[in-house]
């Protein structure tokens, strides 16, 4: 059976990362909280990966989905996500973002659209328990993500199952839609 997700840094010092179609979930969760981001990056026809105190820069263009996950008794609700601090952030207004509120009211944000990176980008080395995975390209690519986000918001942010679902779903969706590379023949 093909793999179809490897931690990043693993498949970077394997030699194993796609110079084509690869996409690139990492995660960022608080330390004293379910307050959690991720950040999902296509990348197309890579010129050079290149590592860093900071990470990996890869010299491609990069699309990025950015995805929110805030716990209920979250202090800042009102602030918008741009405007947090850096270990909170992600570069969107809330009318930039669609929204889901679950069951037990965490709110669980993500990027009406991908926002482009020009000519390279860094993926962050994960510190603590955040990751970085890449997965591949297969046919069920989008449903092994989908599988992903149920699975982390569920267990890592605490979203209730039913919820996870859902909006794992549409996630998988909007990578699927916004996220893909045209291709000149």
């Amino acid at each position: 059976m093909a793999t179809k997700a490897m931690d990043l840094y693993d498949s970077y010092s394997k030699n194993m990362l796609p110079k084509e179609n690869g996409y690139i979930v990492s995660s960022f969760f608080s330390p004293n909280s379910a307050y959690s981001r991720y950040e999902v990056v296509s990348y197309n026809n890579v010129k050079g990966i290149f590592p860093n105190e900071n990470g990996l820069t890869f010299q491609s263009d990069g699309k990025k989905l950015h995805i929110l996950i805030e716990p209920m008794n979250y202090s800042k609700k009102s602030e918008e996500p741009y405007v947090r601090s850096s270990a909170e952030q992600i570069p969107h207004r809330f009318s930039e973002l669609e929204l889901h509120t679950s069951k037990n009211q965490t709110k669980i944000y993500w990027g009406k659209m991908s926002v482009m990176s020009y000519t390279s980008f860094t993926i962050l080395k994960p510190t603590g328990v955040n990751f970085s995975f890449v997965f591949f390209w297969l046919p069920d690519i989008y449903d092994s993500l989908a599988m992903f986000f149920e699975k982390t918001f569920n267990k890592e942010a605490g979203v209730p199952l039913a919820d996870a679902k859902k909006v794992a779903k549409s996630i998988a969706l909007k990578v699927k839609e916004t996220m893909t590379w045209e291709y000149s023949s």
